[in-house]
């Protein structure tokens, strides 16, 4: 079973089960890890918003404009923010490493 690991808010490291085909904001529920995702992956908010491990960040697939969008909205963006419901776990991403933003804001009309 491939694993990812998310780094919370205080810096704790959590490794989890991450099924292939899941999204990093169904891995995160899964496991208690405290991502919102206000509109459950219909990409119609940021609240899901992840920083992935600069490591790991080339090997993502590019953003859609739709998440661009959605990023612009989202609390404490960096370089390589992405939206957790976008990210979709393959057998190249074991061992993801995403942090959680210092808050999120549910920008939803």
């Amino acid at each position: 079973m491939p694993k990812m690991v998310f780094v919370e808010r205080d810096g704790t490291r959590k490794e989890v089960d991450a099924p292939l085909g899941l999204s990093v904001l169904e891995i995160a529920h899964r496991h208690g890890v405290d991502i919102e995702g206000a509109c459950e992956g219909s990409l119609a908010c940021s609240t899901c918003h992840v920083i992935v491990d600069g490591s790991w960040f080339p090997k993502l697939s590019s953003p859609t404009e739709d998440e661009e969008d959605m990023l612009d909205l989202a609390f404490d963006l960096q370089e390589t923010s992405r939206l957790g419901c976008q990210i979709i776990m393959t057998d190249k991403l074991d061992g993801l490493v995403v942090r959680l933003p210092a808050g999120s804001r549910n920008a939803q009309g």
